[in-house]
């Protein structure tokens, strides 16, 4: 198993770490990952890993098997031996670019509350797939909706709740194509806002910034037709 320290401190740009295993396919596995892995929509991080002698890129970071985290390495980077010691090195600006895009597409499924089909997490554009027969009536009002609730700068944070909790609420979970992850007993969930005046709550496993005015300024890209009953919405970041 490992310890996935960017659901603690999604802040944590660099951490220590120990090698436990190769994988077949040449990727990674530590005690402790500071990188997350690719899911939910959200591509896996980048950076560095630093040993004493050594050094490797880190392309992108994967699920491996059971609760392991792998890393990828670039093409041809050596790879630390089981057993070493390395310093993790986060690519930060690409990472906090992911989590204002992620968080901003959290208030999007606000404004617009309609079933997610599916979604997309990118550094600088970001898409929602809706269950929605028809396109926004008004593109320029829902952008403005969207940045207002940007503007409040509202507080994101972690709560937890049991599997069974989850199943007795079945209207938490807005996406349709992807389900949280079960069997661990419990669930994550975003909060946006306080408990006295929540602006969403969902089960998500990815990384947020803590306030929503973090995200700064957004605009409404293009709205596309994806089957009779979808339609896809895209979001850009103004200041990647």
């Amino acid at each position: 198993m490992t310890e996935p320290l960017f659901r603690d401190d999604a802040y944590t740009r660099e951490a220590p770490g120990r090698v436990t295993a190769l994988t077949d396919r040449g990727g990674v596995v530590l005690d402790a990952s500071l990188f997350y892995p690719t899911g939910g929509g959200q591509p896996g991080d980048s950076g560095v890993l630093r040993w004493a002698g050594g050094e490797m890129a880190v392309a992108t970071c994967v699920k491996g098997d059971a609760d392991e985290i792998v890393l990828v390495p670039a093409a041809g980077a050596a790879l630390p031996p089981v057993g070493t010691a390395v310093e993790q090195v986060l690519d930060w600006d690409r990472r906090h670019r992911l989590m204002r895009m992620h968080t901003a597409l959290h208030l999007l499924s606000v404004v617009l509350p309609f079933a997610v089909t599916g979604g997309a997490v990118g550094e600088e554009k970001g898409r929602l797939d809706f269950a929605m027969e028809q396109p926004p009536e008004d593109k320029a009002a829902l952008e403005a909706a969207l940045n207002a609730l940007i503007a409040r700068d509202l507080g994101v944070t972690v709560d937890w709740i049991t599997d069974d909790e989850l199943a007795a609420n079945p209207g938490l979970v807005k996406t349709m194509s992807v389900q949280p992850p079960k069997g661990a007993g419990r669930v994550r969930l975003i909060r946006i806002g306080t408990e006295d005046d929540q602006v969403d709550l969902q089960p998500c496993g990815g990384t947020h910034v803590a306030r929503t005015g973090e995200i700064g300024p957004v605009r409404l890209g293009k709205v596309e037709k994806k089957g009779k009953l979808n339609r896809r919405v895209n979001i850009h970041l103004v200041e990647a």
